[in-house]
């Protein structure tokens, strides 16, 4: 059987959303903002007590109400969930990823969104990588305070 023949498994985000009001406002607070040509974004760590392995990467979308009427931001929200569906496997584990659409994402194409979105996401991984090793080196060598 070859890959063309076999159906493509479908991808759920159900178990990689942020959902709580408090966990965007602690990504807030830890995270940055970033800006890109379509949408801003924050990336944070997750901190979770006890934890020894990195906990599942979730992903929040909010879409303002500047952006429009509520079918308005209800179509970018429909459009932005599909392409994080499609590259869930992507997003980076134990970070929370947060994106704001700008008004720009009604009117594209959903390649380029698409594109976009991947975009963000491998930026995302990358500085999910590299702040992993900067706490694993910063963990493992002591500071010039130490005794």
């Amino acid at each position: 059987m070859t890959s063309a023949s076999k159906p493509a498994q479908r991808q759920s985000l159900a178990n990689s959303r942020l959902r709580k009001h408090a966990d965007y406002v602690r990504a807030y607070e830890a995270g940055r903002k970033r800006q890109s040509s379509a949408m801003s974004w924050f990336l944070a760590p997750q901190i979770i007590e006890g934890a020894t392995a990195p906990a599942a990467a979730r992903v929040g979308l909010t879409v303002g109400k500047v952006i429009g009427k509520a079918h308005e931001r209800n179509r970018i929200k429909r459009r932005m969930r599909e392409a994080l569906r499609r590259h869930v496997d992507l997003l980076p584990a134990g970070f929370d990823l947060i994106l704001h659409p700008r008004r720009v994402v009604l009117t594209m194409e959903f390649a380029q969104l698409e594109r976009e979105v991947l975009r963000i996401l491998e930026l995302a991984g990358t500085e999910a990588a590299r702040s992993a090793r900067h706490s694993a080196t910063s963990a493992i060598a002591p500071g010039p305070h130490a005794s």
